[in-house]
């Protein structure tokens, strides 16, 4: 069995996204700490045991971004679905997921820049800013951006409503 094949079997970690959106319409996207490369991505992360997606979703974006300043717009209609390359789900999670299946929630950001703080207990990221949410996927890691291109298509009417472009 190739290694391809093994990672198939998995079953996806059950996580969740944010797209917390200002009063622009546009959407916060964060350059990952952990590689050299471009990495940017949208705050998310697994779901703890006895919690909510979107419970899960709002301690994601306080251990994140250091803030919890949002109200809630809209949810994914449904879990979305993206796979690790097959060397990368022998490396993340102990090896026992194929990828994420993720709920994704919008969320309107309530505070100012001055609110949020990457710096948290865990940091994740090295920089962020704000972006319209169609100039987001091309950023975004090859494997991921079916995904990003599934969550702005969804969102995107969402943040349009705020005055951000399509």
């Amino acid at each position: 069995m190739t290694e391809a094949q093994s990672s198939e079997r998995r079953p996806y970690r059950e996580g969740v996204g944010i797209v917390l959106l200002d009063s622009r319409g546009h959407a916060f996207v964060a350059q990952r700490n952990d590689t050299p490369e471009p990495a940017w991505q949208f705050p998310q992360g697994g779901i703890d045991a006895g919690e909510t997606p979107l419970i899960a979703a709002l301690r994601e974006m306080k251990e994140e971004i250091g803030t919890g300043k949002a109200e809630l717009l809209a949810e994914t209609a449904e879990w979305i679905a993206y796979d690790l390359p097959a060397d990368l789900a022998e490396r993340f999670w102990g090896g026992r997921y194929r990828g994420q299946r993720q709920k994704w929630f919008a969320f309107r950001f309530l505070g100012t820049d001055a609110d949020i703080d990457i710096a948290t207990e865990h940091p994740e990221f090295s920089a962020w800013r704000w972006m319209p949410l169609p100039d987001i996927p091309p950023l975004i890691v090859p494997f991921k951006r079916s995904l990003y291109d599934a969550v702005v298509a969804e969102f995107l009417p969402v943040a349009e409503r705020m005055g951000g472009r399509g």
